[in-house]
């Protein structure tokens, strides 16, 4: 994978900064007072300043939105001047251990069993939290898809139980389409390029080869481009890339999508009148069964920080089982360790356990360096081409894997 000419340019000054950081490490007792600096993304920093209130480490929290985060990392990066602890979104591991902003932690957690890999599922560990067998983060929260529907609008319609299969869920959604004029069955956002990568997988497909290499041209995938096309075909999903999800939901005009559990977070603060008149449910199946997207944010620890014991302290704090049913209260945004997935209270919502159960099956996107723009985005360049401004198929789809067949995960 080749980097940016300011990413290469700030790996060789981070392997300077590297060897004279190894020589110096700093016992906790003899770390710098002062708040730690910790980058939180998009607008959750008043909520990580309660969560973190209580564990006696002061912090100063910097909200990061999503979209600023790569410019960020890279001015960072060539600086050296960095937080002490970064949220990273599972989408951008890769690119943050390319670019050598991460701490290895493998040594430093041995004393620090609340972040050892045992407290956490076997998915959840591993290879969502290292790159290249060095473990360079932790798990803090999860995040996965499942259906979503308008139970009462659906049994109005004659549908009596969610979609189980991507076929049925075609089906559905043009009867519920034909309700009238600016109606629709389903609605696919734009944006979510996960989708059809879940369509695949849950058509028995992978979007890696044998050889670790990006490789979308299967049956798996055109089985799932025949679908994410087909609902545009058949008049059920908008074509407006405005559309709101939540109020498209609420209003009934879209009864069915696929959303994390942050879309019921905030259909019942929304609309709590329509308690009992939704339903989560697993995603759809294919021929490989039920499988969805594992996604989600680590913790990180900044490569040259001098308050590692400290960033290490507070990594330990928030994933404490307690601190996460916490932030899922606070945030919508699931737990990681197993305890607090486990937890009875969490899981007496029935659309919650749905939650729960689907994170079995998930499954992590590839770690390729910077997977959103380079794959994800040519992947929905391409099915936008075809399905909003009628662009060949077999031409898009052949341009989308040329551009992307020369990306690894190694």
């Amino acid at each position: 994978m080749k980097r940016t000419a300011r990413t290469a340019v700030a790996v060789v000054a981070i392997a300077g900064l590297a060897l004279s950081l190894a020589a110096c490490s700093t016992p906790a007792a003899q770390e710098p007072s002062g708040p730690l600096t910790v980058w939180v993304m998009g607008d959750s920093g008043a909520n990580f300043e309660k969560l973190v209130a209580g564990s006696g480490i002061k912090v100063d929290v910097v909200a990061i939105p999503w979209d600023s985060i790569d410019a960020k990392l890279t001015t960072a990066v060539a600086s050296g001047k960095g937080p002490d602890i970064v949220q990273i979104g599972l989408s951008k591991l890769r690119t943050f251990a390319d670019a050598g902003a991460l701490l290895p932690l493998d040594d430093l957690l041995v004393d620090h069993p609340g972040l050892a890999t045992s407290n956490f599922p076997a998915g959840i560990a591993g290879t969502a939290t290292s790159v290249g067998g060095k473990i360079v983060s932790v798990p803090w929260t999860s995040d996965t898809r499942v259906l979503f529907t308008r139970t009462d609008i659906l049994a109005a319609n004659g549908i009596k139980s969610p979609p189980a299969t991507w076929k049925d869920l075609r089906a559905d959604a043009k009867i519920l389409a034909g309700r009238g004029k600016g109606q629709y069955g389903y609605y696919i956002p734009q944006w979510d390029a996960p989708l059809p990568i879940e369509m695949t997988w849950s058509n028995g497909g992978e979007v890696i080869d044998s050889k670790g290499n990006v490789n979308f041209d299967s049956k798996a995938f055109q089985s799932a481009v025949d679908t994410y096309t087909g609902l545009y075909a058949d008049g059920s999903v908008p074509t407006n890339s405005d559309f709101d999800q939540q109020q498209g939901f609420v209003s009934g005009v879209a009864p069915m999508l696929v959303s994390g559990p942050y879309l019921g977070k905030g259909v019942t603060t929304a609309a709590p009148e329509l308690a009992g008149k939704w339903q989560a449910s697993p995603l759809p199946s294919g021929d490989g069964g039920s499988v969805s997207l594992f996604a989600g944010s680590n913790l990180g620890i900044w490569f040259n920080t001098d308050k590692k014991q400290q960033s290490l302290k507070l990594l330990e704090y928030v994933d404490q089982p307690k601190q996460q049913l916490a932030w899922y209260t606070m945030t919508g945004e699931l737990p990681t360790a197993s305890a607090a997935l486990a937890d009875s209270t969490l899981n007496s919502d029935p659309n919650v356990k749905v939650y729960t159960d689907q994170l079995k099956t998930a499954k992590v996107l590839p770690l390729v360096s910077n997977w959103d723009g380079a794959v994800g985005t040519a992947l929905l360049n391409a099915l936008n081409s075809i399905v909003l401004t009628g662009a060949d198929r077999k031409t898009a789809l052949e341009g989308f894997f040329t551009a992307t067949k020369t990306l690894t995960v190694k």
